[in-house]
């Protein structure tokens, strides 16, 4: 039996105008994930990410590293309650 899990993670460093909710959805999408990317007012990325364990581990490795023109200088992680509620992995628009 899997284990499913979500977490919600805000990104900072060089982390806008490099492709990163791109690449963060295509790396979501190749592990079998769901969620959502959105950048935000204070130049983070915010992601939230649901899944199965071992693929949520992955992606967080690849979130500390992100696409290669990027510069992740921290990555704040919290776990929250699998809702299953995504059918698929979004960008979603610039958010507040």
């Amino acid at each position: 039996m899997t284990e499913n899990t979500r977490f919600h993670l805000l990104i900072s460093g060089r982390v806008q105008g490099v492709l990163f909710r791109q690449h963060a959805r295509a790396k979501a999408l190749e592990l079998g994930l769901t969620g959502w990317a959105k950048n935000l007012l204070d130049s983070k990325v915010e992601i939230v990410i649901e899944g199965e364990k071992a693929n949520i581990e992955e992606f967080l490795k690849w979130a500390k590293q992100g696409p290669q023109l990027a510069r992740v200088e921290n990555v704040e992680i919290g776990k929250e309650g699998y809702t299953g509620e995504f059918e698929g992995f979004v960008i979603r628009e610039f958010g507040f």
